[in-house]
């Protein structure tokens, strides 16, 4: 930091005075790109391994997505059913994720969630209790027992506030409304990254031999998503352009319930945990409808009357569960299925109604977020009436393939964690695992990057001064077009395209026209224009985001087109079921040798080990 380094007065950033050539330059051992759950907990273990370590965030501390997380923590702590083990909650990882999951992540991510979760309380955290003052856990699809350790339907805030409270005490570094564009290597190794302040346009290098990629998901591609402003795929991109390769892209999820009306909250998450408490979803003629939607797979623990369903409330053990809480993916296939059969609601979506099944105190004491939220945002008094929801784009299973114990990538020093890795849910991920995954995967990233830079000692690689002139142009060519297209527009169609041909329902047919829209768009973007100067410039902003968000948009369309079946995240109009040779291999995709586009190949399943593949046999 140069002498005359102050803090920005609302932010508190550090600036530097004495910076050359209008680019500050910081150097760490792990810089960890996204301050979400994963980021958070990643900063935490780097730092407390010993490394000098960095948070760079795009929007605000605080701000992450994991606050949209609602329903709980997935972790076999058996508080409310001593039966539950992490044998049975890799079970049903691998279940839900129709086996096409890492078997080596789901199973680190069973065992070492309930520690993950006492750390938390350790730290602060305050969990709802059981009556005899456990943490308190509850039911959520596709989950045998109830083990969502919550906090109301809060559980993501009190997790982000937790983090947060933790990275500020431990003195941790963090560069707020900072985007990373670029990852410099030398010699095939990470070296570096470059940033820009939002406010000011100002470039920031970072020398670092690691950087943790913790930056989310890629929803704003969609045009109805559950997700922020921020998800654009930019840890995505940026493993891809600096040579790792992405895993199960073409399985995204479509979460059953976000709301379809008011326009106010179209999109917004209704949390599973609504259905978890009793509510149910009914089309418009009344009837509830998903005892016809039970798939055979799990027919075995799914009530098929009203009445079972209903008893099971009350009494777990002697009934099965409702099909409200199947999987994520058979849910929202069926409200989609009933929508188009014409039983919607008048604004294109079905209802989910708790309000003629608990009492209003029931429901503001359960979920007090979900009251307030739609009372304040769209006056909707959930206590009174059912919501009007539909599917809309949440989660992405894919993501950057790393080593299941380190979270690292292909690339020696880039490690990612949380949304931006895949593997670990395979092809449709449970609720309340990701927020397990990114505190068990934090962990290990942090901690694994640590002993990474420690490792190096004094040959650390230097980042190339020629590399930074290239990426600063590249982050500023947008200025130089001459009467180019607005990036609002460019984006708008994007979202559209992959809406309409890349959504919850796909065909062959529809699929190949989306390819040759996103590459039509990416002749249009390569000439964006962008007006003014580098302060303040959303425009300049969303010019940098779309790079990233045309790469993954193609990256999902072509793996999509490869996969000739119907599997989790993943649903083939024209191979509406699932095919068991394409149950052995994932799809693989990186940048091509041009730079330009997406190439993808067939990878071979890990192999599970005899002693925990007997865990399926029996079932």
């Amino acid at each position: 930091m140069g002498e005359s380094s102050t803090r920005h007065p609302m932010t508190g950033n550090e600036m530097s005075g004495a910076a050359e050539g209008g680019t500050e330059r910081h150097t760490y051992d792990v810089v960890v790109v996204g301050a979400g759950g994963a980021g958070l907990r990643a900063a935490i273990a780097a730092h407390e391994a010993g490394a000098r370590t960095a948070v760079v965030c795009k929007s605000l501390l605080g701000k992450a997505h994991t606050v949209m997380a609602e329903g709980g923590i997935a972790a076999a702590m058996g508080n409310r059913w001593p039966e539950d083990g992490w044998e049975v909650h890799f079970r049903d990882t691998m279940r839900g994720g129709k086996m096409l999951n890492h078997w080596r992540m789901a199973q680190l991510h069973a065992q070492e969630a309930p520690e993950r979760v006492m750390e938390l309380e350790d730290w602060g955290a305050l969990f709802d209790r059981t009556e005899d003052g456990l943490i308190s856990q509850r039911d959520f699809g596709g989950h045998k027992y109830a083990r969502l350790a919550h906090v109301g339907d809060r559980t993501g805030l009190e997790m982000i506030r937790t983090l947060q409270q933790r990275t500020v005490a431990l003195g941790i570094d963090v560069f707020m409304e900072c985007t990373v564009t670029d990852v410099f290597k030398q010699d095939g190794v990470v070296s570096g990254a470059l940033a820009y302040w939002r406010e000011t346009g100002r470039f920031v290098v970072f020398d670092t031999p690691t950087v943790v990629l913790a930056t989310g998901g890629i929803g704003k591609s969609f045009k109805v998503t559950s997700n922020s402003w921020e998800y654009t795929g930019d840890g995505h991109a940026l493993a891809m352009r600096t040579g790792a390769s992405l895993i199960n892209m073409e399985f995204v999820q479509f979460h059953p319930t976000g709301m379809v009306w008011p326009p106010s909250v179209k999109g917004l998450l209704v949390t599973e945990s609504v259905r978890g408490d009793g509510g149910i979803l009914r089309n418009s003629e009344g009837e509830r409808f998903m005892f016809d939607y039970i798939p055979e797979y799990f027919r075995a623990e799914t009530a098929d009357t009203v009445e079972e369903a209903d008893a099971w409330y009350e009494d777990k053990k002697s009934n099965r569960r409702p099909p409200e809480l199947l999987p994520r993916d058979e849910v929202a296939r069926a409200i989609n299925s009933e929508i188009k059969a014409g039983r919607g609601t008048p604004h294109g979506g079905i209802y989910l109604d708790i309000a003629s099944r608990r009492s209003p105190e029931f429901i503001r004491k359960r979920l007090p977020s979900m009251y307030h939220q739609f009372k304040e945002l769209a006056d909707v008094d959930i206590t009174l009436e059912p919501m009007e929801i539909g599917p809309t784009c949440h989660y992405v299973m894919g993501g950057v393939e790393v080593d299941p114990d380190t979270q690292e990538s292909a690339v020696t020093g880039l490690y990612a964690v949380g949304e931006c890795s895949g593997g670990m849910h395979g092809s449709n991920r449970l609720g309340g695992n990701s927020l397990g995954d990114l505190l068990v995967f934090g962990k290990r990233a942090g901690e694994s990057a640590s002993a990474h830079a420690a490792g190096l000692g004094a040959r650390r690689p230097q980042v190339d001064e020629d590399d930074v002139r290239a990426a600063r142009a590249s982050a500023l060519a947008p200025f130089e077009v001459e009467g180019g297209e607005n990036p609002y527009s460019i984006q708008a169609d994007l979202q559209q395209s992959m809406n309409d041909l890349v959504g919850i329902i796909r065909t062959g047919p529809e699929l190949q026209e989306a390819l040759r829209a996103i590459e039509a768009l990416k002749v249009r973007a390569a000439s964006m224009k962008v007006e003014g100067h580098r302060q303040y410039n959303p425009g300049w902003h969303l010019a940098l985001d779309l790079r990233n968000m045309l790469v993954v948009s193609e990256a999902v369309a072509r793996a999509a087109l490869a996969r000739e079946e119907s599997r989790g995240g993943h649903t083939r109009d024209d191979f509406p079921g699932p095919d068991p040779a394409w149950g052995t291999r994932n799809l693989v995709v990186r940048l091509d040798a041009a730079g330009t586009g997406v190439e993808l190949h067939e990878q071979p399943l890990p192999v599970m080990p005899d002693e925990l593949q007997q865990y399926f046999e029996s079932k």
